[in-house]
């Protein structure tokens, strides 16, 4: 342990995880049988569907067909299922038709088919079908004030669910009679699988009247024609015990949990006590950083909770309330708040990254910090309150040279965070 280096200790944190929630790793055992009379048609979404549909392919035994649309960049090569890239977070016109696209191959199906639904985070976004009267431009103005009102992804899928005509189980329907297994790598708090992707294949507990209710608690106006597609109830979902979905199935196969434990147990080998705050943080992630730094000093100089040396693991999905002009993601944006309230802490380090590579809409994953950050930020002249205030947790790693660059990881599990005190 006296030989760590604590920056390359961190990413072999972050790699671990990462590999322990990829689609080779976690899909293969849940493959359903094939049909023995039918086809099998795989449908997708999300960031991590291009690399799910290729591992289908390579362990499949049967004939295969299908689509997933994934985030540009994202993409994997697939042979027999054609992987189509869209906009992410905000959809654009690719993303539309490829839903249209996909609604109308589910269409004609039998009871002797199969549809195989590979979904990861970002489907709500790819998958941008709006419902009857509602425009695409309405919704890609609706999505860029969800992202800066500060909602939880929950809340977000939630009005997302109602304005679409494929989220909130409507893709299932229209697959009937066909049955529908949907195997998803769970992006939201808590893992409930009809809040991933806002579940195109599955069920849905919340109403009309839950979409309002977050439009109203963050003050985000819409057009009179939104405004009646809720109030009327005709955005509405099908419900859980629906029988219509009788003979479908879901399997959730990778949850942050996962790349939690796969981090400690890389922690354990390096001699590094490892300590899982939580796999489902939500909040301002400026606060989340607040806390972590509080947990952090206290160890560093009490003891306590934890005894030193150790690492704090921590997932979830924070959220950011833009009020300023920078470079943000929400990962840049918590490492920053860290460091300003860590204050130059002696012996804490920390991570903070995407799980799918991605910072918000950034080219990084995320930052790094050490006990110098602030000091070699002072001497270029740059002041960490200043940028933290303007959302500008990327322009201050960037200025150090501490962004974590990555690339597509073509998975997701959303956060991940480590903060090693020695």
């Amino acid at each position: 342990m006296s030989n760590l280096d604590p920056r390359s200790f961190l990413l072999g944190l972050y790699g671990s995880a990462i590999d322990a929630v990829g689609a080779g790793t976690c899909l293969p055992s849940f493959l359903p049988k094939p049909p023995v009379n039918g086809r099998t048609l795989v449908i997708g979404a999300g960031k991590g569907a291009a690399e799910m549909a290729r591992t289908v392919e390579k362990h499949w035994q049967g004939e295969l067909s299908g689509m997933v649309v994934t985030r540009y960049g994202h993409g994997a090569p697939c042979e027999r299922i054609e992987v189509v890239e869209a906009a992410h977070p905000v959809p654009d016109e690719a993303g539309r038709q490829a839903a249209a696209r996909m609604l109308e191959m589910v269409q004609g199906l039998t009871e002797n088919d199969l549809v195989l639904c590979l979904i990861t985070g970002g489907g709500s976004a790819l998958l941008a079908l709006p419902a009857p009267g509602i425009t695409l431009e309405q919704k890609q103005a609706l999505n860029r004030a969800l992202l800066k009102s500060g909602a939880a992804i929950s809340e977000m899928n939630c009005v997302r669910k109602h304005l679409s005509a494929i989220k909130g189980g409507r893709l299932a329907l229209a697959a009937a009679p066909a049955r529908v297994v949907t195997l998803l790598i769970s992006d939201v708090p808590g893992d409930d699988p009809d809040m991933i992707a806002s579940g195109p294949t599955l069920t849905d507990a919340t109403t009309c009247a839950d979409a309002l209710a977050v439009l109203k608690k963050y003050r985000i106006e819409v057009p009179e024609n939104i405004l009646a597609h809720l109030e009327t109830g005709a955005g509405e979902t099908p419900k859980p015990g629906d029988a219509r979905f009788a003979a479908n199935s879901h399997h959730v196969i990778a949850v942050a949990q996962d790349a939690l434990e796969a981090a400690a147990e890389y922690a354990r080998k390096a001699g590094i006590t490892p300590y899982i705050l939580s796999d489902g943080i939500e909040g301002e992630a400026r606060d989340v950083g607040i806390v972590h730094a509080a947990m952090a000093r206290q160890v560093a100089l009490r003891g306590q909770p934890f005894a030193r040396p150790c690492v704090i693991l921590s997932g979830g999905e924070t959220t950011v309330t833009v009020r300023g002009t920078g470079r943000g993601g929400r990962n840049a944006e918590f490492l920053l708040s860290l460091a300003v309230a860590l204050d130059q802490q002696a012996d804490i380090h920390a991570i903070a990254c995407d799980t799918d590579g991605i910072d918000g809409s950034e080219d990084n994953a995320g930052a790094i910090y050490g006990p110098d950050s602030l000091a070699r930020a002072a001497e270029l002249g740059i002041r960490a309150r200043t940028l933290l205030d303007n959302n500008d947790g990327y322009g201050f790693f960037d200025a150090l040279g501490d962004l974590v660059v990555t690339g597509p990881s073509r998975t997701n599990v959303n956060d991940f965070r480590a903060v090693l005190v020695l």
